[in-house]
C-alpha cells in the first residue's frame, strides 16, 4: 500500500523524489491518475487483432482529446504504463511507467509503444494480468487519488490466478479495473463463443465507477479506446448509450 505525500507545490514533487544512493525512497511524485493499460496478446488474438489494438492505443495516446484531458486535471499530469499479457507468466511492459504532462511527453510514450516488438502468448490469464498490474501500481514512483487498470481481451479466462482473487486484491488496494472486451464473430478452438461484454461485467471489472466498453469493428475499437482513456483520465463515466443500456 502506498502513502500519499502531497508537497506544497507540484514543482517540488520531482525534487523530493530524488534520493541519495542507499537512502530509502519515501516520497512519491503526485499525479492525477496512475493508469495501467493491460492489453491481451494471447494465442486467440490474431495478427490483425494485435495490430488493431496496438494502433488504436497509439492513436489515442497521441490524440488532442487525451492530451487535453491530462492537462485539465488538478496536477495536469498522469503516470501510465503499457503492458501486454497472455498466460500467467507473460506480462511484458511494452512501455514502462512514464510521466505524461505535455503533448511532447504523450507523443514520446505513444512512439515507444508503437516501436515495441510484438510478442504472442498462449493462454488467457486475466486474473494474473490484474494481479501483475496491481503490483506495478503499488511499487511505482507515483501517487494518485485514482488508480486504474484498463484491461482489454477477446475471450474469457482459461488459466492463471482466479479472477475473484485478483479482483479482491485490486479492491483492497483501492484500484479500479475497467474492461475493453474485443468482440469478434464466430467461434474457434481458442476463442469461446460467449457474451464477452457480460463476462467482463460479471467477472473482470471492479472498483468505484468501473465500467465495460465493448468494441467490435476496427473503427469502433479505435473510438472505444479513445473514449475510454478520456473518461478514465477525466474521472468521468460513460453514458448509458455507450454502455449499451440504451439504443
Amino acid at each position: 500500500m502506498k502513502f500519499n505525500l502531497v508537497p506544497a507545490a507540484a514543482a517540488c514533487a520531482a525534487a523530493f523524489f530524488m534520493a541519495t544512493p542507499g537512502e530509502a525512497q519515501t516520497d512519491l511524485i503526485e499525479v492525477d491518475v496512475e493508469l495501467v493499460l493491460a492489453v491481451d496478446i494471447s494465442h486467440s488474438v490474431d495478427e490483425e487483432e494485435a495490430r488493431r489494438q496496438r494502433e488504436g492505443y497509439v492513436a489515442a495516446l497521441a490524440s488532442p482529446e487525451v492530451i487535453d484531458a491530462i492537462q485539465g486535471g488538478p496536477w495536469g499530469r498522469i503516470a501510465v504504463t503499457y503492458v501486454e499479457w497472455a498466460d500467467a507468466r507473460l506480462q511484458r511492459p511494452a512501455a514502462d511507467w512514464a510521466l505524461i504532462d505535455s503533448e511532447e511527453a504523450a507523443l514520446a510514450f505513444a512512439a515507444q509503444v508503437a516501436a515495441a516488438p510484438l510478442e504472442k502468448g498462449s493462454y488467457t490469464a486475466i486474473g494474473s494480468a490484474i494481479d501483475d498490474a496491481v503490483t506495478r501500481i503499488e511499487t511505482n514512483a507515483y501517487s494518485a487519488p485514482r488508480m486504474i487498470i484498463d484491461i482489454s481481451g477477446d475471450g474469457p479466462q482459461n488459466q492463471g490466478m482466479p479472477l475473484e482473487v485478483a479482483r479482491a486484491r485490486a479492491d483492497e488496494a483501492g484500484i479500479t479495473v475497467n474492461g475493453l472486451p474485443v468482440i469478434t464473430e464466430g467461434q474457434t478452438l481458442m476463442r469461446a463463443e460467449i457474451n464477452l461484454a457480460g463476462y467482463f461485467q460479471d467477472n473482470v471489472v471492479t472498483g468505484p465507477s468501473s465500467f465495460v466498453l465493448p468494441a467490435r469493428t476496427e473503427e469502433e475499437f479505435r473510438q472505444a479506446i479513445l473514449r475510454k482513456l478520456v473518461l478514465e483520465i477525466a474521472g468521468a463515466e460513460p453514458s448509458p448509450v455507450e454502455l449499451g443500456l440504451l439504443p
